[in-house]
């Protein structure tokens, strides 16, 4: 394991051996929740290695609790209504941006799972070209169930790993998907013992590093474009329909039955 990481800012820190890098995303919580700066500085961490000519496989972890709880629903920033749709609908930018960040990088990306993966935690991970997780590690999307759409393009995404109906099914319905299921419905590509996927990642990370550099990019941004090129095409308004969604009447009974502990009463209004 990598013991020379340098602080990149508040939450994450980088540490290098040869070709490999190691991110690791912790803010203290013990939920890694997403908060605006939260992502923002994940999204600088991606664009740092968008010149590291050095560097042939990135992993990204967070803790052995979780790798990312979802939605930071404390965070004054991502509670904040701004006034005028522009503004409102620039704020939607953050965490698709934190995605797309990881999601075009040259180097590949190996996102290394343990305890929660929720919400847009899943959502990073959808971007990243492998996963590998520990047997308890957990996903889930509550965002349907919650009164709003999947956004952060992550739709084709799922589709791209899970396939049509097993995607519908894990973003429909909202419900946990334990590692095991997980890894049999195509959205994480290891399972591996509680407390070791970090190190299974660097393995693997180990081994792409030590391959031809230009060889390794050249490939994955060839089988990329061959699974996502029309991926942009058909989610590029998901952040406009997360606005209009946020404004229906069932959107806040979602969240008003969530905070009454309650069975929400949804009408399509």
């Amino acid at each position: 394991m990598l013991d020379n990481a340098e602080p990149f800012g508040d939450f994450t820190s980088i540490a290098r051996e040869g070709r490999v890098a190691l991110v690791t995303f912790d803010r203290g919580d013990g939920l890694n929740a997403l908060s605006v700066a939260a992502m923002k500085e994940l999204t600088a961490v991606a664009d740092s290695f968008e010149d590291d000519l050095d560097i042939s496989a990135i992993v990204l972890t967070g803790t052995s609790k979780a790798f990312s709880a979802g939605a930071d629903l404390k965070d004054p920033a991502l509670a904040e209504r701004p006034s005028g749709l522009l503004h409102r609908r620039h704020a939607l930018k953050t965490g698709p941006n934190m995605c797309a960040a990881w999601e075009r990088l040259e180097q590949v990306t190996i996102a290394a799972v343990e305890g929660f993966c929720i919400g847009g935690g899943s959502a990073l991970v959808a971007a990243c070209d492998i996963r590998v997780a520990g047997a308890s590690a957990n996903f889930r999307l509550p965002e349907i169930p919650l009164g709003m759409n999947m956004s952060w393009h992550s739709n084709p995404r799922l589709v791209n790993l899970m396939g049509p109906a097993k995607a519908k099914l894990f973003t429909i319905l909202g419900e946990s998907l334990p590692a095991p299921d997980a890894l049999e419905w195509g959205l994480i590509e290891k399972v591996v013992e509680p407390g070791s996927a970090r190190e299974e990642a660097m393995d693997l990370a180990t081994r792409i590093g030590a391959l031809p550099p230009v060889a390794v990019r050249m490939s994955k941004q060839s089988i990329d474009m061959a699974a996502k090129a029309l991926n942009h095409a058909t989610t590029y308004m998901d952040r406009d329909q997360f606005a209009l969604a946020a404004t229906s009447k069932d959107q806040t009974e979602a969240i008003t039955a969530f905070l009454e502990k309650r069975e929400p009463r949804f009408t399509g209004e």
